[in-house]
This record gives C-alpha cells, sequence and structure tokens, in this order.
C-alpha cells in the first residue's frame, strides 16, 4: 500500500472517530470541561483514545500477534468485543460500536462475578494452556495461527475456538457470541454460579460480534 493510501485511511479513520466521539468533553456549570462520558454514544475521551490507537495500529500493522506474544498469564481486565471487516473506516465505526456493546456487556460480566482475580489464561511454550473462568479452572492444549488470530482451545471440557486481537499491552481472547454464551452456561453448571447458567438470553443481544474478555500480564 503506498503512503498517500495509508494517510488516506488514517485521515479517514481519524475523522470517524473524532466525530462519534463528540461531546465527550462534558461541560460543566462554570463552562469549565470534564471528561465526562458522551450520553449518546456511551464512550468517554480514554475510551477514544483508545479506540483510535487500536485502529492506527490495525492499518500501520503494529498489533500484529506472535504466537511467542501469547506466553505467561494473562489475567481479564474487562469485556472483550469485535466487529469485523476488511474496510478500514468500517473498522472505525465498528471500534466505537464495540465500545459500546463492551460497556453493556460489563454489566452482565459484573452480576455473574466475572473479575481479575477470577478470571485468567495461561499460555506455556509446549502448547498448552489453563484457564480459570470465574473461578473455574480448565486446562488442556492450544493451537495458534498468527496470519488471522486464530486461537484453539482444547480440553476434555471444551474445544473453543477463538480469535486473539491486540492493542498495545493488552490482547483480546473473543469467541463468537453464542460459543461465548454456551461457554458460560457450561462453567455456571460446573460452578452451580446460577446467573451464568441463565446467561443465554443475552446471546440475543450480541449476535453477528465477538465477544470475550480483554487481558494483560
Amino acid at each position: 500500500m503506498s503512503i498517500m493510501k495509508k494517510t488516506l485511511i488514517l485521515a479517514m479513520a481519524f475523522i470517524a472517530i473524532t466525530f462519534a466521539s463528540c461531546g465527550t468533553m462534558a461541560t460543566g456549570t462554570n463552562g469549565q470541561t470534564s471528561n465526562g462520558g458522551n450520553p449518546q454514544t456511551g464512550i468517554n475521551t480514554g475510551d477514544a483514545v483508545s479506540i483510535l490507537e487500536s485502529i492506527l495500529g490495525n492499518v500501520l500493522g503494529l498489533n500484529k500477534l506472535t504466537e511467542a506474544d501469547l506466553y505467561g498469564t494473562w489475567k481479564y481486565s474487562q469485556p472483550g468485543c469485535a466487529f469485523t471487516s476488511d474496510n478500514a473506516l468500517a473498522k472505525a465505526g465498528g471500534a466505537v460500536a464495540a465500545q459500546r456493546v463492551k460497556n453493556q456487556l460489563q454489566e452482565y460480566y459484573s452480576k455473574v462475578g466475572i473479575k481479575s482475580s477470577n478470571t485468567q489464561f495461561t499460555f506455556k511454550e509446549d502448547k498448552t494452556f489453563s484457564a480459570k473462568i470465574d473461578g473455574k479452572s480448565f486446562s488442556g492444549q492450544y493451537t495458534f495461527d498468527p496470519a488471522d488470530g486464530r486461537l484453539t482451545l482444547q480440553s476434555l471440557l471444551l474445544t473453543l475456538p477463538c480469535y486473539v486481537e491486540r492493542s498495545g499491552n493488552t490482547i483480546g481472547i473473543l469467541v463468537e457470541s453464542q460459543r461465548l454464551m454456551q461457554l458460560l452456561q457450561t462453567i455456571g453448571q460446573l460452578s452451580g454460579n446460577q446467573s451464568l447458567q441463565a446467561i443465554g438470553e443475552l446471546s440475543k443481544n450480541f449476535d453477528g460480534v465477538r465477544l470475550g474478555f480483554e487481558m494483560t500480564k
């Protein structure tokens, strides 16, 4: 791709984020501004900056993930969500929409008790992994294809096709929405968490997107 085309794509992405994030600087009674959220978009200034960084990283190829990048223990930090598209401008709009979905998903995760202390993944060089979701442990083997970010987790409990995305020092482990609900319901049955068992209705609200967990080391 030529420098001119890259510049045009970056400009389009920046414009999309800027307009989508308008109004995130709320005006106070004394005319001062604050970093509050936009009631129409549900996105605050910090989220807008994070979205823009992610988009620019994708366009410039900075967010490519190697298998070695996976090694180590990753702890849950917030819900993950992504819309898929080959179009850079569509990805810009999708990133904004994804942040809105993540804000909604956070409410569900909080209700069922998912947090950094009980949800994590560990990947080892020998192609094995161990994980906890809501405190329920499972382990097995994994395969990873850096070309498309496809991660497959296989254990006695389940076989789970995932996608891994990178944004700076954060990774997102994402699955199709229906599969996430199946996973959470299975974990709920094993742990006795009634909220997780009843979460199936959630998938109706997020059909056609990839959901999961954003994680940090």
